[in-house]
């Protein structure tokens, strides 16, 4: 299947730029419905206009098969621009606009559809500036902003077949033709893909929101503890959303280390600093997975390296914690335990996803709900930190992560069972 790809726009609403080649949540919207498409899609075209040239020395660059062609009347709208692809698409074939940015989740259930993708749950669009469609015999019935009455919005992704081209070349005559008059007319089917996030890139401040959301979005569904949720996602995500088109996840992953290092080092000058910037480092560490989500880098290897240097970060603030407190036999033994907990409780999940392929927090529901994550255990750190109960906490860490270990154990004897 082949895939269309509008980009002959002026841009004209975000300061004439092209509008394909602007960066949200650290790539580029072209490159974005691209990869999201490469796994359905064998070649793209595309459809440039007075950036013909910009565009194409960006996908030169790339590694797909793509085709250019140039509409050289652009201020004949869209529907002109998908005129023009007529003899280069097979029987079916997908229709995204260049301007239009779109998540994971929403690309995989809108790929299994036919017609004009809708969304009759819009959760991150202006519904105001949006353009909406009315729905008769799940076909389109009429189409456009300003509709008072409608039943979804129109997302600027379809599955077409070549009967629309029919269709198309019924309204040439016309000066300027929209895709939204062509739709109308063809009266083709709705599929509806509802709540994904999706959104249409007009303005500088559509981008700058955009960058945010699809940051906010990124965030992984499962896995993350009470504090992450509240506390430490509600901050580091607007963190990422300042960074995404400026850093890669790499970069983040090592920012998020140093600090925990040099939090562990303040332990002999501050306790109360100490345990505050831990937590800061706790925050940024969420950050390399949203910026990698958010920017489609994700990689085994990637996880792989954050999740040693987090172990790395972990021992030594508790190891230099410890110096803090009289040593004897039973103090030794004690921060062994929290030590060894704190390591367990990782290991106890990660052995989980090595021996039955599956993340323990999708697969058991109720081990979101255990206690003693790492996040947890941070912000209980940070807190006794600052309250400067250093032994106690040893011995809460010590019951929280080894109990929690203890549990992890029955509960997946019974699943398993």
């Amino acid at each position: 299947m082949k895939a269309v790809i509008l980009a002959a726009g002026y841009g004209s609403r975000i300061g004439k730029a092209p509008k394909p080649l602007l960066k949200v949540g650290g790539i580029e919207i072209i490159l974005r419905t691209m990869k999201l498409l490469s796994d359905y899609v064998d070649e793209f075209i595309v459809v440039a206009g007075v950036f013909y040239d910009e565009i194409e020395n960006f996908l030169k660059k790339l590694n797909f098969k793509y085709k250019m062609i140039k509409n050289k009347f652009p201020e004949r709208g869209n529907g002109y621009s998908l005129y023009l692809a007529k003899d280069h698409v097979d029987d079916r074939f997908v229709l995204v606009m260049g301007d239009h940015v779109y998540s994971r989740e929403f690309v995989e259930k809108a790929i299994k559809g036919y017609g004009l993708i809708v969304d009759a749950n819009p959760k991150y669009v202006d519904i105001d500036e949006a353009t909406k469609v009315k729905v008769k015999n799940n076909r389109v019935e009429d189409i456009g902003k300003d509709l008072k009455e409608f039943d979804c919005l129109d997302t600027g992704f379809f599955i077409l077949d070549k009967s629309i081209f029919k269709v198309a070349e019924g309204l040439l005559s016309k000066d300027e033709i929209s895709v939204s008059e062509i739709v109308k007319k063809a009266k083709i089917p709705v599929s509806f893909v509802n709540g994904e996030f999706w959104m249409d890139i007009d303005t500088k401040d559509d981008l700058k929101r955009a960058n945010y959301l699809i940051v906010r979005s990124s965030v992984k569904s499962v896995g993350d503890g009470f504090v992450s949720r509240f506390i430490n996602r509600k901050i580091s995500t607007r963190i990422s959303a300042i960074l995404v088109n400026r850093v890669t996840p790499n970069q983040m992953t090592v920012l998020s280390f140093l600090v925990g290092l040099i939090s562990a080092l303040l332990v002999f000058v501050n306790t109360e600093v100490a345990g505050l910037l831990y937590q800061i480092s706790s925050i940024l560490d969420g950050c390399d997975g949203e910026i990698a989500r958010a920017s489609l880098r994700e990689s085994k290897f990637g996880g792989y390296i954050d999740s040693i240097l987090d172990r790395f970060v972990d021992f030594i603030f508790l190891c230099f914690l410890a110096t803090l407190i009289p040593m004897n036999t039973e103090t030794l033994v004690l921060v062994l335990f929290a030590v060894f907990g704190s390591f367990m409780v990782s290991y106890s999940t990660e052995k989980y996803k090595a021996d039955f392929g599956k993340n323990i927090y999708a697969e058991i529901r109720v081990m979101r709900y255990l206690i003693g994550k790492r996040d947890e255990r941070i912000f209980l750190i940070m807190i006794f930190c600052l309250l400067g109960l250093i032994y106690p906490l040893f011995w809460i860490i010590a019951l929280i992560t080894n109990l929690r270990v203890l549990a992890t154990m029955i509960i997946v004897a019974k699943y398993r069972k």
